[in-house]
């Protein structure tokens, strides 16, 4: 920086238009590589003042009120530092709702609403778990736009669940959570499972954006060295807390179809498919178990080994 430049700050220069706060944030979130800089720097305003879009085409030649200008500040410098929008506003949509989400908790992605779109119609009248339950958004927006009867999410973080449980007040869904390591604690069998466990492997860990490697929680994240360690783990667990011809659905990494895919049918479930999201990507893989088919047939083998 040379004698003749400053650092320019809204709080300590002359006051500004609203125009001028976000056309500023936006030029240093664009100099720190953010491709949605304009964007960002248009949303964190809409957020300190409450406008709309257009209450803020309205505005924007008016000079900011002091105190705005100086959250706006606030807001913008850790944006600048590649702290995520959504943990700044403390809210994203996922599936047309409105989600509360904190660091303690994954923010939702527009690729797990396939999972749900999937699941929906499996859930008429069915009891679902959501394994690995996060913010809540998989297993709520399951509640909001279903019919279900029943509804638990498990989590082995309490500070997720404190989020998820949240979001069910404000949504006003009425939804179990329980502090679990897998099924651990988790009683009952239910009609269809779903969950977006982590599964994020080391080499793609070490490629993530700032804002994701640095600030999501990599508890929420890291699957182990090829991503599929908590597949190993749920997916046989899973078959003792399905009822009969219930469904089991995953999401998965882009690169992980065909290794999911064989894990589930290696563990007897049938009509395993792997499903694509809208950008063409392997998403989600799902499969039903028909347990009294099982029983059925290893009964029939038992008589079969007697009458040798």
């Amino acid at each position: 920086m040379t004698d003749g430049e400053t650092n320019m700050t809204f709080a300590s220069t002359a006051p500004h238009t609203y125009g001028e706060l976000v056309r500023e944030a936006s030029r240093r979130f664009m100099d720190a590589g953010m491709e949605d800089a304009k964007i960002d720097a248009r949303l964190l305003m809409q957020h300190i003042t409450g406008w709309d879009w257009g209450r803020f085409l309205m505005e924007q030649q008016n000079p900011a009120l002091p105190e705005m200008a100086v959250r706006y500040e606030e807001l913008v410098a850790q944006r600048e530092a590649h702290i995520p929008l959504q943990y700044l506003t403390g809210g994203q949509e996922f599936m047309g709702l409105l989600f509360h989400v904190t660091p303690d908790v994954l923010i939702p992605r527009q690729d797990t609403e396939l999972l749900v779109e999937l699941a929906l119609p499996h859930c008429e009248g069915a009891r679902v778990l959501d394994m690995c339950t996060g913010s809540g958004c998989i297993l709520l927006s399951l509640v909001k736009l279903g019919k279900l009867q029943s509804a638990t999410g498990a989590d082995i973080s309490a500070k997720a669940l404190t989020v998820a449980q949240e979001n069910a007040r404000s949504l006003e869904a009425e939804a179990e959570f329980v502090e679990s390591d897998l099924f651990e604690n988790v009683p009952g069998t239910y009609d269809v499972i779903v969950s977006n466990p982590p599964y994020i492997t080391a080499d793609e860990m070490k490629e993530l954006m700032p804002e994701v490697f640095e600030c999501e929680p990599r508890l929420a994240l890291y699957g182990g060295k090829d991503g599929l360690v908590i597949y190993r783990r749920l997916i046989p667990a899973a078959k003792e807390h399905l009822a009969d011809n219930g469904w089991l659905m995953l999401e998965i990494g882009c690169g992980q179809g065909d290794a999911v895919k064989q894990l589930m049918i290696e563990n007897g479930y049938e009509e395993v498919n792997v499903h694509r999201d809208y950008a063409g990507h392997d998403r989600v893989v799902a499969g039903h178990l028909q347990i009294a088919a099982g029983k059925e047939s290893l009964r029939q083998h038992v008589k079969e080994i007697g009458n040798v």
